[in-house]
């Protein structure tokens, strides 16, 4: 008889049959998928997928300074390299970003819901100066009133202050262990009745999902669960659907020459999975959205106990 474990009682998303349909989706097959406005790509090379990345963000800077517009952007932090991929190239082509309005997706908060001051080292807000907003030329930045942090005064208005800017653009983003997108955790699905409800949700402080905690000591604060912080500020799944574009980019290696990888069955689930409020990427299945898997992310599901 097969050895079938039942799912783990804290994984919010209790569907084995969903689950074992998506593990054994082959790489050759992970870009098909039934609605043409959800497109996968693999882009094999980490430098090429980087230099994707931060074109696909110039792009839409350029295209809206072309246009007479501001370009509204929804940004992740992570992975960092696109950003300074994206400045270097801002200040090599001498492309104004005074037009440009972006809106962080998340920050870390403590138990009481505080979000983190920027001189703290692990600060979203700082990372992303640091990387990307201080690396373009000053004559180039964006103006610092169009540069958005969600923190614990705003974070209530956070979606209205995107409504009021027009709604992004593009929102730009990847996919957590759990599913989430941006902090918004799988196991938030439980507080609504129905799925229209739920992707209506606006950004708000969240706690933080055991798996997110585990990912984040793993790639972000040296293996230490101890260092990350309970709780974050983060964009709602209606700040999500309501962009005009969604670009999600997914790396999820466990290091530069290690073929081991955290991300490949849940970029499957999100992807090909049923769409569902306890798996929050499931919903990008239903919008227009570019969806690209570093290659290593897209390689087979399997065990490897070698």
């Amino acid at each position: 008889m097969a050895f079938q474990p039942a799912l783990a009682k804290f994984i919010s998303f209790q569907d084995p049959a969903a689950c074992a349909r998506v593990r054994a989706i082959k790489r050759a097959d992970i870009c098909k998928h039934a609605n043409p406005d959800f497109r996968i790509r693999v882009i094999d090379d980490s430098a090429q997928f980087y230099l994707e990345f931060a074109l696909d963000i110039i792009g839409r800077i350029q295209v809206a300074q072309a246009e007479g517009r501001k370009c509204v952007l929804i940004l992740p932090v992570g992975p960092v390299p696109q950003f300074t991929i994206a400045a270097r190239l801002i200040n090599q082509f001498r492309l104004s970003c005074k037009h440009l309005v972006t809106f962080n997706m998340d920050e870390y908060a403590d138990e009481n819901g505080n979000t983190a001051p920027p001189d703290w080292e692990g600060s979203f807000a700082t990372a992303m100066r640091e990387n990307f907003f201080l690396k373009i030329d000053e004559e180039l930045r964006p103006l610092p009133e169009n540069i958005h942090f969600p923190d614990t005064q705003n974070v209530g208005r956070y979606s209205e202050l995107i409504a009021e800017a027009g709604e992004a653009d593009c929102c730009y983003g990847g996919i957590g262990w759990c599913g989430h997108i941006a902090f918004w955790e799988s196991h938030l699905g439980d507080e609504f009745a129905t799925l229209e409800e739920y992707v209506q949700a606006p950004a708000r402080i969240v706690e933080l999902n055991p798996m997110t905690i585990m990912q984040n000591a793993l790639h972000s604060f040296g293996g230490d669960w101890s260092w990350v912080p309970p709780k974050a500020a983060s964009i709602g799944p209606r700040d999500i659907v309501n962009a005009k574009h969604r670009s999600f980019w997914l790396d999820g290696m466990c290091g530069p020459v290690t073929t081991m990888c955290w991300q490949r069955f849940i970029a499957r689930l999100v992807a090909h999975g049923p769409v569902s409020k306890y798996v929050p990427g499931s919903i990008l299945q239903t919008v227009r959205t570019d969806y690209t898997l570093l290659g290593g992310v897209a390689d087979d599901v399997a065990i490897d106990m070698s």
